[in-house]
């Protein structure tokens, strides 16, 4: 049995997201897929994996109510979540601005301009002003980003407004800035809330690092993995043993090359993720932070 794991979004306006919320579960259930699923009145965003009949029925029927959805496919299946999650929040990317985000039936209004990943090579070698701004976490940049990228310090979606608020970054306001995520969806919400704090010309990249690796692997601007939310904690692009693969974890107590994150375990009174190579993961199976005290 062949699977596969899909990943999506789409912005529209939503009247009864508990309604939508029943209808996904049941069909997930139904269908046997795992994974987790966010709906708000802002649309839906979602992680699934299972058998691909089963996802391409899932697809079919999602794309009768999300119209011009647009599903990712990579390798995996139900094995690599826990279960299932179908939730009904304020928000499906959550930075804390439910009642910014503004939401027609085209999708998000007054976001960043989508580039293509070939739009994206054209403007930085056209313009050396251009700035990638990591619109992820700081620690899911530990192991991959986009070359010379500013990497915000944040460890979760809530303190972007903050940091973008604090002044650090006023420089880029007059320059073009090209906001990646994952899979797009963090910077649907991010390029306005950026634009509406003076950031002029803001980007994004369709379809987001997973659109922009498929096109390019390591040929391009990308330099090194990709964090992802499943049990395989990070995926790469191009061939195994590709020459053109930049490493960029390493193990924060021997330094070897590593992508592999932990859970510190010292939980719950520490619940950060770190990177570690393997023996000193049995060895000293705690954080950087914690190691230290």
């Amino acid at each position: 049995m062949t699977g596969k794991i899909l990943l999506y979004y789409k912005f529209q306006p939503i009247a009864d997201p508990e309604a939508v919320r029943l209808w996904q579960r049941d069909l997930c259930e139904g269908l046997g897929l795992t994974g987790r699923i966010l709906i708000s009145k802002h649309g839906i965003n979602g992680t699934v994996g299972g058998d691909i009949d089963a996802c391409k029925a899932y697809a079919r029927k999602t794309k009768e109510y999300f119209r011009g959805i647009e599903f990712k496919w990579s390798e995996g299946s139900a094995a690599d979540f826990p279960k299932l999650s179908v939730k009904a929040r304020e928000e499906i990317v959550a930075f804390g601005a439910p009642d910014e985000l503004q939401v027609d039936d085209k999708g998000v209004v007054g976001g960043g301009t989508h580039l293509t990943p070939e739009q994206v090579n054209e403007l930085v070698a056209n313009n050396p002003d251009v700035v990638f701004f990591d619109g992820r976490n700081a620690r899911e940049a530990e192991i991959g980003k986009f070359k010379n990228a500013v990497v915000p310090d944040v460890e979760t979606t809530h303190d972007f407004i903050r940091e973008l608020e604090s002044g650090k970054y006023d420089w880029m306001k007059d320059k073009p800035v090209i906001a990646y995520c994952t899979g797009g969806i963090r910077c649907e919400v991010l390029t306005p809330l950026m634009k509406n704090r003076g950031f002029e010309e803001v980007y994004q990249i369709d379809g987001g690092i997973v659109r922009y690796g498929e096109k390019y692997g390591n040929q391009g601007l990308w330099e090194g993995s990709l964090y992802v939310f499943d049990k395989r904690m990070h995926t790469e692009f191009g061939a195994p043993g590709d020459p053109n693969f930049v490493q960029l974890g390493h193990c924060v107590h021997c330094g070897e090359a590593t992508n592999d994150f932990y859970n510190c375990a010292n939980e719950p009174e520490c619940r950060h993720q770190y990177l570690s190579c393997a023996a000193c993961r049995e060895a000293n199976p705690v954080c950087g932070e914690c190691a230290q005290k």
